[in-house]
């Protein structure tokens, strides 16, 4: 890849990495905002979602059945390398967690997690990320299978925020089965820093800078998750940057929640500045 950090238009591309139950459609707010910004910007589906329809996903599940995280983090790597140059990587919750393992690959100029899931070893496992996992993790028998996300689970989920009637109506636009093999990796890879699917060099001195959001009543990656991702980083004495930004009432669903014009806006901004500073002293 060329290592040239902006296009000819002197802004870098950025590629956008959706998370479990979701399509690249529920990138659609950022994207456009960040292209009315002169940005190009590239949201890959992972394999089997493609470019699929929500309602096709639903209808026709199998593509999603069996693939792990290493075929997503993958895939991703191949779209990245086929760019003129390196790009912005951003991540939505699981997109959080491919994009730390794309980090850790060098294939970035910044990365940004949105509420990110934790790589292997970060250990916190709030009772509410739990329960955002039992209708997956209580039945092991079904690792490779693709099971719907019910509307009572996307209002714990995604939509806590608001009344189930207007929760239900986000779940017709945007939700889709699961990867379970996913959520089991994500688990297992916890307790298990050095083999885990999810590992990463959290001590690699020549990351690009990286920054990790959070919002204050997220039941997925609640704050507590956020906070040990970056400490885990931290604790190791790298010179790379990582910073944590927390936002007052925020949702899981920070990529469409009302308001998500200031996240999006202070995540560009982060990442641009950021992006032509590779490493620098931890503050």
């Amino acid at each position: 890849m060329n290592s040239t950090d902006i296009t000819s238009t002197g802004k870098a591309p950025i590629v956008l990495i959706h998370g479990l139950w979701m399509t690249p459609k529920s990138w659609d707010t950022w994207a456009e905002r960040f292209r009315a910004k002169g940005h190009e910007v590239v949201v890959p589906g992972w394999p089997g979602i493609d470019d699929r329809t929500v309602e096709d996903i639903r209808r026709n599940p199998e593509a999603l059945k069996g693939i792990g995280l290493k075929q997503i983090a993958d895939h991703y790597e191949r779209i990245i390398r086929a760019l003129p140059v390196k790009p912005i990587i951003m991540g939505h919750s699981f997109g959080g967690v491919i994009t730390q393992m794309l980090a850790d690959r060098g294939l970035g100029v910044a990365y940004v997690g949105v509420a990110p899931g934790q790589t292997a070893g970060v250990t916190a496992l709030p009772l509410s990320t739990l329960w955002t996992g039992t209708p997956i993790l209580a039945n092991p028998f079904g690792r490779n299978g693709a099971k719907p996300l019910s509307k009572r689970h996307f209002h714990f989920t995604f939509g806590n925020d608001l009344p189930r009637a207007a929760s239900d109506l986000l779940w017709e636009d945007y939700a889709v089965n699961s990867y379970n093999r996913v959520f089991f990796e994500g688990v297992t890879s916890v307790l298990n820093e050095k083999g885990g699917v999810t590992r990463v060099d959290y001590a690699r001195t020549d990351r690009a800078p990286l920054l990790l959001i959070a919002g204050e009543i997220d039941h997925v990656v609640p704050p507590a998750i956020v906070r040990a991702i970056e400490k885990k980083y931290r604790s190791t004495g790298s010179p790379a940057i990582v910073e944590r930004k927390e936002y007052a009432g925020r949702t899981h669903r920070l990529v469409s929640q009302d308001g998500w014009e200031e996240i999006a806006d202070e995540a560009l901004a982060w990442a641009v500045s950021h992006a032509a500073q590779p490493t620098a002293s931890v503050a």
